[in-house]
């Protein structure tokens, strides 16, 4: 059997994946091959960005490839600060993160726009990981889902189920700060690999256009 084009490196999580998240297979209309990183957990993610994670993600990536993959991608947004380890330790193509679109994105909007980026913990995102995808530079607008109750206690936490209400009400809340507070926000960038399956409702409540895991996902496979 012929192996699907993107494999999908994931962190150990206990949190459901509903429909739109990148560990839901029904997110895509193409099939995906899902491996677990032994010892890849949110918090050393996410808080830590342990650099000890290089080794096990580039010999699960390694492993995909041999498996036949064409493209390999991760499951949180944060490994953005290991992007150009992990991009070499394959002869594929690997997308990291969400983030790799920032440049694009802020190339589509009209001068003096800018791109703001939803993130799981605004706290954890720092330059060395904008860096790690080359968008060090870019004048972005950061709204982060830290004070998010639910969300934080699922995504980041552990939590072992999912208020899917109060997860959407708290994801609108945070977008609707970003664009009062940053009327000049013209595109999203979500970072946080389990919001995309609110992306659609922040496109219709908002009118602009939203990027995250799964546009990137389709693209590559596209282009594959």
């Amino acid at each position: 059997m012929t192996a699907p084009a993107i494999g999908i490196l994931m962190l150990e999580t206990t949190f459901p994946r509903i429909p739109g998240d990148i560990g839901n297979p029904e997110s895509f209309d193409f099939p995906v091959r899902y491996k677990t990183v032994e010892g890849a957990s949110p918090h050393r993610v996410v808080k830590l960005a342990d650099p000890k994670l290089i080794a096990p993600f580039s010999k699960a990536a390694q492993e995909f490839e041999a498996q036949g993959v064409k493209a390999i991608t991760t499951s949180c947004g944060f490994l953005a600060i290991f992007q150009k380890d992990l991009a070499a330790a394959v002869s594929v193509p690997f997308f990291s993160s969400s983030l790799l679109q920032v440049h694009l994105v802020q190339t589509l909007i009209k001068p003096g726009q800018k791109v703001g980026i939803l993130t799981a913990r605004k706290q954890s995102l720092t330059r060395r990981h904008l860096a790690g995808v080359g968008i060090q530079d870019h004048d972005l607008v950061i709204q982060g889902m830290d004070e998010a109750p639910e969300f934080t206690s699922v995504f980041v936490e552990g939590k072992t189920s999912l208020d899917e209400n109060k997860c959407r009400d708290e994801v609108y809340r945070a977008v609707r700060d970003l664009v009062r507070s940053h009327p000049e926000v013209g595109a999203l960038v979500l970072e946080c690999t389990n919001l995309p399956p609110f992306s659609q409702d922040l496109r219709k409540a908002f009118g602009l256009p939203v990027f995250d895991a799964i546009t990137l996902v389709n693209y590559i496979n596209m282009s594959l």
